[in-house]
């Protein structure tokens, strides 16, 4: 069964409470929180604050995406609020290795992200260091976009990249997952689904959670 993280950036924020608990009582298995800083992305979300209100709010995963620039002056911030997994992107860290090494003496997951155009041959040489990839299936910033199709073929390049060394890595896709695709790109080797509108948009939150559960 697939790990099913909804990202709630597509909540009402006007509602936070009452989604953090929808989300507590459905199939949902981790919280994706997606952290931007209008430099990275062409978009600004939400910081540390926000994060320690959700996490006071459940027990389950908070999985935090920092799509920032200079991440490691912020990594403290980020556990001290409450944040289980902490993923970074590839293309922010000029020293990626360090960067790791700071979250995980932190006390958290570490996790790294990956854009569209990145191609996975980079994780060669971090890969057996990191607990999470993060393959973004949309350019980052904005949620309710279209799945790029080409993330497939990277899907299957990583996890055999993972088999071959021997990794438990979990492979996670961010953007445009639906119920529709959801069957693809479990078979095609990723284990975590990140879903924004599908789960926030759509008329029986819960019930969409649980098909994807059963995908």
């Amino acid at each position: 069964m697939p790990i099913i993280a909804p990202s709630l950036l597509s909540a009402d924020f006007l509602q936070l409470a009452s989604a953090c608990k929808m989300l507590n009582e459905s199939n949902a298995d981790w919280f994706h929180l997606d952290v931007m800083d209008g430099r990275f992305v062409p978009n600004i979300s939400f910081g540390p604050m926000i994060v320690e209100f959700i996490r006071k709010a459940t027990t389950k995963v908070c999985d935090v995406h920092l799509m920032i620039e200079e991440p490691e002056k912020y990594a403290e911030q980020f556990k001290n609020a409450g944040a289980d997994i902490l993923t970074v992107h590839i293309e922010a860290c000029k020293h990626l290795h360090r960067n790791i090494q700071q979250i995980k003496s932190l006390g958290m997951k570490a996790g790294v992200a990956i854009n569209p155009h990145t191609p996975v041959s980079l994780l060669e040489n971090i890969l057996q260091d990191i607990d999470l990839v993060c393959l973004m299936s949309v350019n980052p910033g904005f949620g309710g976009q279209k799945f790029i199709p080409q993330t497939i073929d990277k899907i299957k390049t990583l996890r055999q990249m993972c088999v071959d060394k021997n990794l438990q890595t979990h492979i996670e896709i961010d953007g445009g997952v639906t119920l529709e695709n959801a069957s693809t790109i479990i078979a095609a080797g990723a284990d975590v689904l990140v879903a924004g509108n599908t789960v926030f948009k759509s008329s029986n939150p819960i019930e969409t959670i649980a098909k994807l559960k059963e995908v």
